[in-house]
C-alpha cells in the first residue's frame, strides 16, 4: 500500500504515460494507411518542442502528431510573434498579431498564401490563409474553375463520366475557420501552429494532407471581439487579484447569436465566410468552438437533423465523425466523442454555410478556460459520465491548460484533413452529387420552383427577400409574361363519424391555378443552391411529440412569413418552361409618377418609410389617419402626404428606398396628423447586449438615428423628456429579470468592472458604449425617472422580458402577465390578428401577420387597476351550473315563479373586462375608458397559431394580447409579447416598432372608446 501521496500520484502518472506511449505505438492501421509519426530524417525545434511538453498538463493530452514540431532554417515558428509557443499560458494573440504570423509564413514558404477576404463592422481585416503544395496554390485558378463545375453540374451537362475525370483531376479545398465566439480563445494559436506543420513538416502523414489538398484558414472569424477578449485578457494579467468585466460587447451588434446568422446574413462575419465557401468552391467548412471536455464533434447530434440536407452528407457526417472519434481514441486521448445531444435542425449555423451549398459543415467543441490560464477544472457528473456515444469520457477533475486545448484541436484537425485527403475522390463525387441532387430536385422531391408575385404590396421587403438569397448564392429569375401554373390539391377535412354526409362520397376536388402577372420572380429549384432557397422559403413542422424535447435552438423561420411577403410554393413543373431572365441585382418598383405639390406614398409597412422621414429632414409629412382615394388609387390608413419637397429631391429618395409617389391634385378630405422626427433612445443593460444588437443593426440599416445609452443614463437623468419623445428598451436576453435590470450585477462586494478605452484596454469600446463599473443597473431612480418620462407624454416602448419588467414594476395599469403552465413555443412563427387598425402602430398591417415567438409573455387585460386579467387555461369553460334543462335553458327553483338572470358583459379573451353596474358603483379603482389598454395585434385562435415550428400548449397564449399600446399619464408604453425585430430575419414586423416611433405623439388617433 502506497501511503506517501506524491509518491502515489507520480505512479499515476508514469502508468498513465506508459499506457499512452503503448497505444501509440500499436494502433492498428487500415491497409494501406499512412502512420501519424514524424520524418526521422527531419530536425525537431527541441526548445520548441520541450515547451509543448512543459505546457501540456497530462501526457494524454496531446499525441504524435503534435508532441513536436519539426524544425527549418528558414520558416519561423509562431514564437516569433508571441515570444513563446503556441498554447503558453498568459499569451493571447490580437487578430493583427496572428495575422503578422500568417503573412511571415507567406513571406518565408511558396507553401503558404494569405488572402483578405473583407471587413468587420469596425473597419478590422478577415484572412483566409490557404496552405498546400506551390504546384497547388500555383493552379488555384485552374483548380477553382474545376471545381465549378462539379459545384454547378449544369456546365458540363449532369455528365457522371465527365464529373469523374474532373474529380481525378481536382484538389479539395477543406476550409477551417476559428473564434467566432469571442471567449473561446484557443483557435488563433492553434491555426497559427498548424498552419507552420503543414507547410513544413515533412513526414508523410503532414505531407499527403499538403501534396493532395488546399487548408483553407480563416484563424479569427469574429475579430472584433477577438480584439476585445484580448483586451480584458490583458486587463486580468495587470490585476491578478481583481475580478474582471465579462465581455459584454463580441462584434460591433451581437454577441454569441453571431453564430445565428447563416440564414439572414446580416453580418459582415458570415457575408465574409460565405463569400469566401462558395467562391473558393469549398468541400468542407469546419468551425472551431470551446466549451465541452475535451473535444466533441457536435456536427451529427442527436436530431431532428434538418429537412433539407441531403442524405448524403449526413452519411458523411457520421463517417468522418466517428473514424475521428476512432484516431484520437487509438492515440489515447480521452473525452473524444461525437452525436451528444445537438439537434441540427437549425440552419442558422456559420458551419451550415457548407451543408446548404452542398459541402460538409463541421463544428468542434473543444475544452478551453476563456483566457490562457492553465486552471484546475471540476466537471459535472453528466460530463463525465460513459455514455454509448461516449465511451471514454473525460475526467471528473483535471488541470487543463490552453496547450492542451491547442493539442486536442490540431490533433483534431489533422486526422480529419488527412481522413478526407485518403478519401478525397469519395468526398469530390459527393460534391458534384448532392449538387446534381440540388438542379434535379423538381422531378425529384421538388418543388419545381416558389414564386413571389409582381403585385405583392411589400415590394420593398420582398426586394429585401430577395437579396438575402442573392447573398446566399441563389439564382433569381423574373418573369417576362404573365403566366398560370397548377396548385396542389387540398386535401379535404375528414368528415365526423356521426355526420350524416358522410356516407355519401363527394367527387375530389379538382386542381386549382394561380396566374402570377409578368415581371413575377421565379427561384427555380433546378440549381446548384437551391437546397437553401428551399430551406429558406419552406414552412417547419416540429412535432410536439418528437423524442427530442430541449431544441438547441429555432425551430421555425419561414422567411416569406417573417419578412410579410407572399411566396407560393410551386409543384408544377410547367413553371420552369416560362419565359423569364436571370437578374443580377433586385430592385423594387420606385420613383415619383408626376408633378404636383403633395405627394402622396401609400403605406404597406414598409420599413423604409421611416428612413424616408429622417432622410427628408425639411419636409412636410403627414399620415392619413382613414383610407382615402386619390387619383384613381387607393391608400391605406396611414399613407404619407409629403409637402414642401421638389420632386427631384423625393425621387432621389424614394428611388434609393423601393418606394413610389404620386402626385395628389390636392390634400384628402380625411383627418391626418403629422409625422415628425422623432428623438430616439435605445437603451441597454450591462447585463447581456445580445438580444438587442440585432435592433441596433436593423436601425442602423435603416437610417434611424439614435442615441445609445445604458440603463445608468437612465439612472442618473431626471428629465428625459427634454431629450427624447421615445425610449426603445428592446430584450436583454440573459439576466433579464426585473430584479436583476434595477440593480445589475452585485456591487456589495468585489472591484468595479470598468468597460472604457485604457492603454491597457484599447479595444473595448470600439463604437458602442462606456462605463467606469459595469455592475450598477437601473435602480430605482432610474425607475421612477422611466415613470416621469411617460407620465409627462414619452413614449416607451418594450419587448418581451423588458415588456414583463415594465408590468412587474407597475409603469402600467390594467395589464398583467402570466407565467405558462404548459406552454412550449420555442423560436417559431406563430399568427397574429390585426384588433384596432385605426392604431398608428398598425398602419400598413393587414388582418394577419406572422411573427416571431419564443414563449413570449402572456399578457392578459383589466378594467379595475391591480387586479389581474382574465386567462384561460387549458379548453371551453361551461359557466352554466347544474340544474334542469339544456346548456341554453335556465334552472328552476321549487315552489316559486321564474324570473329573468340579468345577462353578464362577455369580453373575448384579449379585450378589456367589460363591467357590470355593481362593479362601477363608486369604484374609484375603475380604469377609465381612455387609459384602458388598446390591443393592436392578439394571437391567432389555438387552431391557428403555428405557422411554422413547435407550438405546445398553445391554448395558454392563443387569442391574447401580442402587441399592446397602453395610455400612461400623458405618455405610452407599447408591449411586445413577440419580438419583432430579431436576427435580421423579421422584416416584416419592422414597423410595428417604426410606425411608434414615427407617430410618437400620435398613437391615439383612430382610438374608439368603450361606454363602460
Amino acid at each position: 500500500m502506497i501511503r506517501n501521496k506524491e509518491a502515489r500520484v507520480h505512479i499515476v502518472r508514469s502508468f498513465a504515460l506508459l499506457l499512452f506511449l503503448l497505444i501509440a505505438a500499436t494502433a492498428a492501421l487500415a491497409d494501406g494507411e499512412t502512420a501519424p509519426t514524424r520524418d526521422p530524417k527531419q530536425p525537431v525545434d527541441d526548445a520548441y518542442t520541450a515547451k509543448i511538453k512543459k505546457y501540456t498538463t497530462q501526457p494524454f493530452f496531446t499525441s504524435p502528431l503534435v508532441d513536436y514540431l519539426p524544425a527549418s532554417k528558414n520558416v519561423p515558428t509562431p514564437e516569433a510573434v508571441l515570444g513563446d509557443v503556441a498554447g503558453a499560458p498568459g499569451i493571447l494573440p490580437y487578430a493583427e498579431d496572428v495575422y503578422k504570423y500568417m503573412r511571415l509564413l507567406e513571406k518565408a514558404s511558396p507553401r503558404v498564401k494569405v488572402f483578405s477576404i473583407g471587413k468587420t463592422e469596425e473597419g478590422r481585416e478577415m484572412i483566409a490563409v490557404a496552405v498546400s503544395s506551390p504546384e497547388n496554390l500555383k493552379n488555384l485558378e485552374e483548380n477553382r474553375t474545376r471545381l465549378a463545375k462539379l459545384a454547378d453540374p449544369r456546365t458540363i451537362k449532369m455528365d457522371d463520366e465527365e464529373a469523374d475525370r474532373i474529380v481525378a483531376q481536382s484538389v479539395p479545398v477543406y476550409y477551417i475557420t476559428g473564434t467566432i465566439h469571442s471567449p473561446e480563445t484557443g483557435a488563433p494559436t492553434a491555426l497559427m501552429e498548424l498552419a507552420y506543420r503543414l507547410a513544413v513538416d515533412e513526414s508523410p502523414y503532414i505531407r499527403e494532407i499538403r501534396d493532395g489538398m488546399i487548408t483553407l484558414i480563416t484563424p479569427v472569424v469574429e475579430v472584433d471581439g477577438r480584439d476585445r477578449m484580448v483586451d480584458i485578457y490583458r486587463w486580468h494579467l495587470s490585476h491578478p487579484k481583481d475580478f474582471y468585466p465579462p465581455l459584454i460587447y463580441w462584434g460591433k451588434y451581437v454577441a454569441h447569436d453571431n453564430n445565428r446568422d447563416a440564414m439572414g446574413v446580416t453580418l459582415k462575419l458570415t457575408e465574409n465566410v460565405l463569400k469566401t465557401y462558395v467562391g473558393w468552391k469549398a468541400q468542407v467548412l469546419h468551425d472551431l468552438h470551446e466549451s465541452v471536455p475535451y473535444l466533441y464533434d457536435n456536427t451529427a447530434g442527436d436530431g431532428p437533423f434538418n429537412a433539407w440536407v441531403d442524405p448524403i452528407l449526413t452519411d458523411e457526417w457520421e463517417m468522418i465523425g466517428w473514424r475521428n472519434v476512432s484516431d484520437m481514441t487509438k492515440f489515447g486521448m480521452p473525452g473524444v466523442f461525437t452525436h451528444g445531444v445537438f439537434d441540427t435542425w437549425s440552419p442558422g449555423y456559420l458551419m451550415f454555410i457548407a451543408a446548404m451549398h452542398n459541402g460538409i459543415s463541421r463544428l468542434y467543441e473543444t475544452f478551453g478556460n476563456g483566457g490562457a490560464d492553465t486552471l484546475p477544472r471540476t466537471l459535472d457528473p453528466e460530463e463525465y459520465a460513459r455514455t454509448w456515444y461516449r465511451q471514454n469520457p473525460p475526467l471528473p477533475k483535471v488541470l487543463w491548460s490552453q496547450r492542451d486545448n491547442n493539442n486536442y484541436e490540431q490533433t483534431g484537425l489533422l486526422t480529419s484533413l488527412h481522413y478526407f485527403n485518403e478519401n478525397k475522390r469519395l468526398f469530390l463525387k459527393n460534391f458534384y452529387l448532392k449538387a446534381k441532387r440540388s438542379v434535379t430536385k423538381p422531378g425529384a422531391e421538388g418543388p419545381a420552383a416558389y414564386v413571389l408575385p409582381a403585385n405583392d404590396p411589400r415590394s420593398g421587403s420582398q426586394a429585401e427577400l430577395l437579396r438575402v438569397l442573392q447573398k446566399q448564392a441563389v439564382e433569381i429569375s423574373r418573369a417576362t409574361s404573365a403566366f398560370t401554373v397548377t396548385l396542389p390539391v387540398k386535401k379535404p377535412k375528414k368528415p365526423k363519424k356521426d355526420d350524416k354526409d358522410a356516407k355519401e362520397k363527394d367527387a375530389p376536388p379538382a386542381p386549382t391555378t394561380r396566374e402570377f402577372p409578368a415581371g413575377s420572380y421565379i427561384v427555380r429549384m433546378d440549381q446548384p443552391y437551391s437546397r437553401i432557397a428551399d430551406a429558406l422559403l419552406d414552412y417547419q413542422y416540429w412535432s410536439p411529440d418528437d423524442p427530442q424535447k430541449t431544441p438547441y435552438d429555432d425551430t421555425g423561420w419561414t422567411f416569406g412569413e417573417l419578412f410579410g411577403v407572399q411566396v407560393t410554393r410551386v409543384t408544377d413543373p410547367k413553371v420552369l418552361d416560362v419565359a423569364m431572365e436571370r437578374m443580377k441585382e433586385i430592385h423594387a418598383p420606385a420613383g415619383v409618377s408626376g408633378e404636383g405639390t403633395i405627394y402622396a406614398i401609400n403605406n404597406n409597412a414598409e420599413p423604409s418609410l421611416a428612413t424616408l422621414r429622417y432622410k427628408l429632414h425639411d419636409a412636410s409629412i403627414e399620415a392619413a389617419e382613414e383610407p382615402f382615394e386619390s387619383g384613381g388609387k387607393k391608400f391605406s390608413r396611414g399613407s404619407f402626404l409629403l409637402r414642401n419637397v421638389s420632386r427631384a429631391q423625393l425621387n432621389d429618395a424614394v428611388s434609393d428606398l423601393g418606394l413610389q409617389a404620386m402626385p395628389a391634385s390636392a390634400m384628402p378630405s380625411v383627418k391626418t396628423h403629422p409625422v415628425r422626427a422623432a428623438r430616439v433612445a435605445f437603451v441597454h443593460t450591462w447585463l447581456s447586449t445580445q438580444a438587442e444588437g440585432w435592433w441596433r443593426i436593423a436601425l442602423d440599416n435603416l437610417g434611424i438615428p439614435y442615441d445609445y445609452i445604458s440603463t445608468q443614463v437612465i439612472s442618473k437623468t431626471s428629465d428625459l423628456n427634454a431629450k427624447y419623445d421615445v425610449i426603445l428598451f428592446p430584450p436583454v436576453g440573459f439576466f433579464s429579470s426585473p430584479t436583476a435590470i434595477i440593480n445589475g450585477l452585485p456591487s456589495a462586494w468585489g472591484n468595479p468592472l470598468p468597460w472604457k478605452n485604457t492603454p491597457e484596454t484599447p479595444n473595448l469600446v470600439g463604437k458602442n458604449d462606456s462605463t467606469d463599473d459595469m455592475r450598477p443597473g437601473l435602480g430605482w431612480g432610474g425607475v421612477a425617472n422611466l415613470q416621469n418620462f411617460v407620465a409627462k407624454g414619452g413614449v416607451l416602448l418594450t419587448a418581451t422580458d423588458t415588456s414583463r419588467f415594465a408590468l412587474s414594476i407597475g409603469l402600467t395599469d390594467g395589464v398583467s402577465v402570466g407565467n405558462a403552465q404548459k406552454m412550449k413555443i420555442v423560436g417559431s412563427v406563430v399568427g397574429t390578428r390585426l384588433i384596432d387598425a385605426a392604431s398608428p402602430i398598425a398602419y400598413g398591417y393587414d388582418e394577419k401577420l406572422s411573427a416571431y415567438c419564443d414563449n413570449g409573455p402572456i399578457f392578459s387585460l383589466s378594467s379595475v387597476s391591480g387586479a389581474r386579467g382574465g386567462r384561460r387555461l387549458g379548453g371551453e369553460t361551461h359557466t352554466r351550473p347544474t340544474g334542469r334543462g339544456t346548456t341554453d335553458d335556465p334552472d328552476f327553483t321549487i315552489g316559486r315563479p321564474g324570473f329573468e338572470v340579468p345577462e353578464e358583459p362577455k369580453a373575448e379573451i384579449w379585450e378589456n373586462p367589460l363591467l357590470t353596474d355593481e362593479q362601477l358603483h363608486n369604484n374609484f379603482r375603475v380604469i377609465p375608458p381612455a387609459n384602458r389598454a388598446r390591443v393592436i395585434f392578439r394571437y391567432a385562435d389555438s387552431k391557428e397559431l403555428l405557422i411554422s415550428g413547435l407550438v405546445e400548449g398553445g391554448d395558454e397564449i392563443a387569442q391574447h394580447p401580442a402587441v399592446v399600446d397602453v395610455p400612461t399619464g400623458s405618455g405610452h408604453v407599447v408591449l411586445f409579447s413577440i419580438n419583432p425585430v430579431y436576427r435580421g430575419e423579421t422584416r416584416g414586423t419592422y414597423s410595428l416598432v417604426l410606425n411608434t416611433i414615427l407617430n410618437f405623439d400620435s398613437l391615439n388617433a383612430g382610438r374608439k372608446l368603450t361606454e363602460k
